[in-house]
């Protein structure tokens, strides 16, 4: 739902300067069905008012106003190590991760709002206090709401893939995008990512290693015949053709990370016959 013109905020500072900063790139999503029904719907008047965290909007009801403060300490209670999800789904894998991990806090964004409602079913049925959700647009949130270097991990699991090449424009993990994670993450702090598509998956590890923020956590792993780049290249998968001469030399996946739990989307990319890429990167 739009937010009425008299209820936003006034233009100022660089969006009034220039009007575009909120939206000048492509957003990497397309918004879906915002209605909620049943359980949902219970659980997020429930509880969307403690564990969605308002923010303050300017022309589109995902963007973040550049004013924008994320007081982490105030908003969980506490000081603890803070995971970042980028597109969190229907929240499986950062509720278990908050059940597994009591002692970090969790951060959920997604632009889904039944996502976020199904989240706040599984928050009631864990009883979980250490995860907040926002409704917003991922750049946004990482260049304007949370505070520089204040992030522990950051999660980009399976994103949009926008198989085609027209548009590779609105992919999330771009260099663009990489700066802003950057910005975010704590020196030391861990960016992991995961693909069910190995086009999307060459260009995350073209992305983050030509980035000097970032440094592989497998450099050079899983090269060869043991990459999946060759499985998918050599067998045709995908839709590829089989090219049995193809080796992929540079390797660099990381092994599957065994703190994400196999979500249905997950599921459903091995149900159709696609391998998963993992990567790993260190914040220098």
């Amino acid at each position: 739902m739009s937010i009425p013109q008299e209820h936003k905020p006034p233009v100022s500072g660089r969006a009034a300067e220039d009007l575009s900063y909120y939206r000048s790139e492509p957003v990497s999503f397309v918004r879906r069905g915002t209605r909620l029904h049943g359980k949902r719907e219970e659980a997020w008047e429930r509880q969307a008012g403690r564990f969605v965290i308002d923010v303050p909007r300017h022309h589109a009801d995902t963007s973040v106003h550049e004013d924008t403060a994320f007081e982490a300490e105030a908003v969980y209670g506490r000081r603890a190590p803070l995971t970042v999800e980028i597109g969190s789904g229907l929240g499986e894998a950062v509720a278990h991760a908050a059940v597994e991990h009591p002692e970090r806090n969790f951060l959920a964004v997604e632009v889904y709002r039944p996502g976020l409602a199904q989240l706040m079913v599984r928050i009631e049925q864990k009883g979980l206090a250490n995860v907040r959700a926002v409704q917003a647009n991922a750049p946004e949130v990482l260049d304007v709401m949370v505070a520089p270097g204040s992030v522990d991990e950051l999660w980009v699991f399976f994103p949009d893939p926008w198989h085609k090449a027209k548009h590779h424009k609105r992919r999330l993990v771009k260099e663009s995008f990489a700066a802003k994670a950057a910005r975010a993450l704590a020196p030391g702090g861990t960016w992991r990512l995961a693909t069910d598509w190995s086009n999307y998956a060459e260009q995350m590890r073209e992305v983050l290693d030509a980035s000097p923020d970032f440094e592989s956590l497998h450099p050079g792993e899983r090269a060869g015949a043991d990459s999946p780049l060759t499985r998918v290249r050599r067998g045709g998968l995908e839709g590829h053709e089989p090219d049995p001469g193809f080796t992929d030399e540079r390797g660099g996946w990381a092994p599957r990370w065994d703190g994400r739990v196999l979500t249905s989307f997950e599921g459903k990319a091995h149900k159709a016959g696609r391998l998963v890429f993992d990567l790993a990167y260190r914040r220098v």
